[in-house]
Protein backbone atom coordinates (compact mmCIF):
# COMPACT_ATOMS: atom_id res chain seq x y z
CA UNK A 1 0.00 0.00 0.00
CA UNK A 2 3.08 2.77 0.85
CA UNK A 3 4.26 1.43 -2.20
CA UNK A 4 1.40 2.36 -4.23
CA UNK A 5 0.95 5.66 -2.81
CA UNK A 6 4.73 6.82 -3.23
CA UNK A 7 3.95 5.62 -7.20
CA UNK A 8 0.86 7.74 -7.74
CA UNK A 9 2.66 10.72 -5.87
CA UNK A 10 5.74 10.49 -8.55
CA UNK A 11 3.19 10.31 -11.13
CA UNK A 12 1.06 13.29 -10.04
CA UNK A 13 4.26 15.11 -10.07
CA UNK A 14 5.39 14.54 -13.77
CA UNK A 15 1.97 15.82 -14.57
CA UNK A 16 0.66 18.78 -12.15
CA UNK A 17 2.31 22.00 -11.29
CA UNK A 18 4.25 22.65 -8.60
CA UNK A 19 1.78 24.65 -6.65
CA UNK A 20 -1.24 21.83 -7.25
CA UNK A 21 2.12 18.68 -5.78
CA UNK A 22 2.57 20.59 -2.80
CA UNK A 23 -1.33 20.93 -2.11
CA UNK A 24 -1.16 16.94 -3.13
CA UNK A 25 1.63 16.62 -1.09
CA UNK A 26 -0.56 17.64 1.94
CA UNK A 27 -3.38 14.78 0.89
CA UNK A 28 -1.78 12.07 0.66
CA UNK A 29 -0.62 11.81 4.55
CA UNK A 30 -3.99 12.66 5.50
CA UNK A 31 -5.17 9.50 2.96
CA UNK A 32 -2.78 7.09 4.88
CA UNK A 33 -3.97 8.28 8.49
CA UNK A 34 -7.94 7.91 7.27
CA UNK A 35 -6.94 4.32 5.65
CA UNK A 36 -4.74 3.26 9.20
CA UNK A 37 -7.88 4.55 11.13
CA UNK A 38 -10.32 2.53 9.25
CA UNK A 39 -7.92 -0.88 9.10
CA UNK A 40 -7.62 -0.11 12.77
CA UNK A 41 -11.49 0.49 13.14
CA UNK A 42 -12.13 -3.18 11.74
CA UNK A 43 -9.73 -4.62 13.60
CA UNK A 44 -10.81 -3.20 16.91
CA UNK A 45 -14.59 -4.52 15.40
CA UNK A 46 -13.57 -8.19 15.26
CA UNK A 47 -11.57 -8.27 19.02
CA UNK A 48 -14.94 -6.87 20.10
CA UNK A 49 -17.07 -9.35 18.30
CA UNK A 50 -14.47 -12.08 20.03
CA UNK A 51 -13.95 -10.96 23.13
CA UNK A 52 -10.20 -11.31 22.66
CA UNK A 53 -7.88 -8.46 23.61
CA UNK A 54 -5.13 -6.86 21.24
CA UNK A 55 -2.08 -8.47 23.37
CA UNK A 56 -3.64 -12.46 23.00
CA UNK A 57 -4.35 -11.71 19.29
CA UNK A 58 -0.66 -10.57 18.42
CA UNK A 59 0.33 -13.73 20.21
CA UNK A 60 -1.77 -16.29 18.72
CA UNK A 61 -1.23 -14.38 14.94
CA UNK A 62 2.48 -13.95 15.34
CA UNK A 63 3.69 -14.30 18.82
CA UNK A 64 4.11 -10.90 19.09
CA UNK A 65 2.17 -9.41 22.24
CA UNK A 66 2.21 -5.95 20.97
CA UNK A 67 1.67 -6.24 16.96
CA UNK A 68 -1.44 -4.33 17.43
CA UNK A 69 -0.41 -1.63 19.48
CA UNK A 70 2.94 -1.30 17.32
CA UNK A 71 0.17 -0.63 14.54
CA UNK A 72 -1.38 2.05 16.28
CA UNK A 73 2.04 3.86 17.30
CA UNK A 74 4.43 3.75 14.05
CA UNK A 75 3.33 6.47 11.21
CA UNK A 76 2.77 3.54 8.87
CA UNK A 77 0.24 0.90 7.46
CA UNK A 78 -0.39 -2.82 8.71
CA UNK A 79 1.78 -4.84 6.52
CA UNK A 80 -0.18 -7.24 3.99
CA UNK A 81 1.55 -9.81 5.57
CA UNK A 82 0.75 -9.39 8.68
CA UNK A 83 -3.41 -8.82 7.99
CA UNK A 84 -2.78 -12.29 6.56
CA UNK A 85 -1.73 -13.28 9.85
CA UNK A 86 -4.14 -11.71 12.05
CA UNK A 87 -7.80 -12.32 9.51
CA UNK A 88 -7.63 -16.32 10.68
CA UNK A 89 -7.18 -14.82 14.29
CA UNK A 90 -9.86 -12.35 13.85
CA UNK A 91 -11.53 -14.93 12.31
CA UNK A 92 -12.34 -13.05 8.80
CA UNK A 93 -10.42 -11.78 5.75
CA UNK A 94 -7.10 -9.81 5.30
CA UNK A 95 -9.62 -8.26 2.60
CA UNK A 96 -12.14 -7.36 5.15
CA UNK A 97 -9.47 -5.64 6.77
CA UNK A 98 -7.35 -4.10 4.60
CA UNK A 99 -10.52 -2.63 2.55
CA UNK A 100 -13.54 -3.40 4.44
CA UNK A 101 -14.30 -5.94 1.45
CA UNK A 102 -17.28 -8.78 2.45
CA UNK A 103 -16.09 -11.52 0.14
CA UNK A 104 -18.92 -13.94 1.04
CA UNK A 105 -22.47 -13.73 3.80
CA UNK A 106 -20.81 -14.59 7.16
CA UNK A 107 -23.21 -17.32 9.05
CA UNK A 108 -23.61 -17.91 12.72
CA UNK A 109 -22.68 -21.50 13.51
CA UNK A 110 -23.64 -22.87 16.41
CA UNK A 111 -20.91 -24.62 18.61
CA UNK A 112 -22.29 -28.22 20.16
CA UNK A 113 -20.13 -31.01 21.80
CA UNK A 114 -19.72 -34.40 20.80
CA UNK A 115 -22.73 -35.95 23.07
CA UNK A 116 -24.69 -33.56 21.31
CA UNK A 117 -23.65 -34.51 17.48
CA UNK A 118 -24.43 -38.13 19.32
CA UNK A 119 -27.93 -37.08 20.23
CA UNK A 120 -28.92 -35.95 16.99
CA UNK A 121 -28.81 -38.99 15.27
CA UNK A 122 -31.99 -40.50 17.60
CA UNK A 123 -35.02 -39.38 16.43
CA UNK A 124 -36.45 -38.75 20.09
CA UNK A 125 -33.89 -36.32 21.33
CA UNK A 126 -34.12 -32.77 21.17
CA UNK A 127 -30.86 -31.06 21.31
CA UNK A 128 -31.33 -26.94 22.85
CA UNK A 129 -28.55 -25.08 21.03
CA UNK A 130 -30.39 -21.66 22.18
CA UNK A 131 -27.44 -21.14 24.45
CA UNK A 132 -24.68 -22.66 22.58
CA UNK A 133 -21.83 -20.68 21.76
CA UNK A 134 -21.26 -19.31 17.60
CA UNK A 135 -18.91 -19.00 15.88
CA UNK A 136 -18.97 -16.62 12.38
CA UNK A 137 -18.10 -18.28 9.56
CA UNK A 138 -18.19 -17.10 5.55
CA UNK A 139 -18.98 -19.15 2.45
CA UNK A 140 -21.11 -21.95 3.88
CA UNK A 141 -24.29 -21.60 1.18
CA UNK A 142 -26.94 -23.53 2.01
CA UNK A 143 -27.45 -25.88 5.22
CA UNK A 144 -27.68 -26.82 8.21
CA UNK A 145 -24.33 -26.38 9.94
CA UNK A 146 -22.93 -27.10 13.13
CA UNK A 147 -19.25 -26.60 14.69
CA UNK A 148 -17.59 -29.22 17.05
CA UNK A 149 -14.36 -29.09 18.63
CA UNK A 150 -11.84 -31.44 17.93
CA UNK A 151 -10.30 -34.28 20.64
CA UNK A 152 -7.60 -36.30 20.02
CA UNK A 153 -5.67 -37.24 17.21
CA UNK A 154 -7.67 -39.78 14.94
CA UNK A 155 -7.54 -36.85 11.94
CA UNK A 156 -4.95 -34.51 12.85
CA UNK A 157 -3.22 -34.87 9.23
CA UNK A 158 -6.76 -32.76 8.47
CA UNK A 159 -8.21 -31.19 11.85
CA UNK A 160 -5.50 -31.21 14.92
CA UNK A 161 -6.27 -32.07 18.70
CA UNK A 162 -8.44 -28.40 19.57
CA UNK A 163 -9.43 -27.20 16.30
CA UNK A 164 -12.44 -26.64 15.40
CA UNK A 165 -15.11 -28.14 12.08
CA UNK A 166 -17.91 -27.33 10.23
CA UNK A 167 -20.43 -29.89 9.82
CA UNK A 168 -23.49 -29.00 7.21
CA UNK A 169 -26.38 -31.49 8.98
CA UNK A 170 -28.29 -31.29 5.63
CA UNK A 171 -25.44 -32.97 3.74
CA UNK A 172 -25.48 -36.77 4.39
CA UNK A 173 -24.59 -38.75 0.92
CA UNK A 174 -20.98 -40.23 1.02
CA UNK A 175 -18.86 -39.09 -1.69
CA UNK A 176 -15.44 -40.63 -2.13
CA UNK A 177 -12.91 -38.93 0.04
CA UNK A 178 -14.59 -36.70 2.24
CA UNK A 179 -15.19 -36.49 6.15
CA UNK A 180 -18.02 -37.20 8.22
CA UNK A 181 -19.22 -37.37 11.74
CA UNK A 182 -20.10 -40.82 12.24
CA UNK A 183 -22.72 -42.29 14.55
CA UNK A 184 -22.64 -45.18 16.55
CA UNK A 185 -26.68 -45.68 17.62
CA UNK A 186 -25.80 -45.58 21.43
CA UNK A 187 -25.22 -41.73 21.71
CA UNK A 188 -21.96 -41.76 20.32
CA UNK A 189 -20.00 -39.95 17.53
CA UNK A 190 -16.53 -39.92 15.59
CA UNK A 191 -15.27 -38.08 12.77
CA UNK A 192 -13.54 -39.62 9.79
CA UNK A 193 -12.85 -39.88 6.31
CA UNK A 194 -15.25 -42.36 3.92
CA UNK A 195 -13.28 -44.76 1.72
CA UNK A 196 -14.55 -47.34 -0.97
CA UNK A 197 -12.76 -51.24 -1.74
CA UNK A 198 -13.80 -51.77 0.81
CA UNK A 199 -16.16 -49.60 2.49
CA UNK A 200 -14.70 -48.00 5.54
CA UNK A 201 -14.38 -44.87 7.87
CA UNK A 202 -10.96 -44.08 8.03
CA UNK A 203 -8.86 -41.91 10.68
CA UNK A 204 -6.07 -39.74 8.90
CA UNK A 205 -3.69 -39.39 11.63
CA UNK A 206 -0.07 -39.19 12.83
CA UNK A 207 -0.78 -41.79 15.14
CA UNK A 208 -0.89 -45.23 13.62
CA UNK A 209 -2.55 -46.94 16.41
CA UNK A 210 -5.61 -45.59 15.28
CA UNK A 211 -7.99 -47.85 13.04
CA UNK A 212 -10.46 -48.23 10.11
CA UNK A 213 -14.23 -48.80 10.79
CA UNK A 214 -15.32 -51.05 8.19
CA UNK A 215 -19.16 -51.44 8.39
CA UNK A 216 -20.58 -55.24 8.66
CA UNK A 217 -21.82 -56.02 5.56
CA UNK A 218 -21.70 -52.93 4.20
CA UNK A 219 -24.32 -51.68 6.71
CA UNK A 220 -23.36 -47.84 6.56
CA UNK A 221 -23.82 -46.42 9.66
CA UNK A 222 -26.15 -43.36 10.57
CA UNK A 223 -24.24 -40.04 9.09
CA UNK A 224 -24.28 -36.54 11.40
CA UNK A 225 -23.22 -34.71 8.62
CA UNK A 226 -20.19 -33.83 6.23
CA UNK A 227 -17.43 -31.69 7.29
CA UNK A 228 -17.10 -28.94 5.61
CA UNK A 229 -14.33 -26.71 6.59
CA UNK A 230 -11.72 -27.13 9.37
CA UNK A 231 -10.46 -24.33 11.33
CA UNK A 232 -7.07 -24.19 12.98
CA UNK A 233 -5.97 -21.40 15.15
CA UNK A 234 -2.72 -20.65 15.23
Amino acid sequence: MADTMRDIYRTCQRHMSRSQVREFAVIIPHMKNMLKSQILGRVEERLKKLGMSERRAGVLAAEQPDLLRGWRVKDALPRIDSLIQIAPVLETTPEYLAFGIENDARQSVPKISWVNAGAFGTAEAVVDISDAPRIEVAGLGDGEFYALDVQGDSMDRISPDGSTIVVNRKDTRLVQNACYIVLDGEGGATYKRYRQSPTRFEPVSTNASHEPIFPDNDNIPAIFGRVVLSILKM
